[in-house]
């Protein structure tokens, strides 16, 4: 694994962690966080979201028997 993936996943994961236990505190202590707080948190689970369907994308193509195209 290259390192720049490495240092990708490693940075996603502590901003994750940091968004999630930032928003589970502050609802857990009933107030409101921060407006950019809920803004990452959103753009976290959308990132998410695309970066599931485009491997359970190449997951099903794999299994169909299609060509896997070259990663870099």
């Amino acid at each position: 694994m290259s390192e720049v993936l490495q240092f990708a996943l490693f940075t996603y994961a502590m901003v994750a962690i940091f968004v999630v236990q930032s928003v589970s505190r502050n609802a857990r202590e009933a107030r409101m966080g921060p407006t950019i707080l809920t803004w990452t948190a959103y753009g976290l689970m959308s990132f998410s979201a695309a970066l599931f369907v485009m491997l359970a994308g190449l997951v099903a193509a794999v299994g169909l028997g299609l060509t896997q195209p070259p990663l870099v």
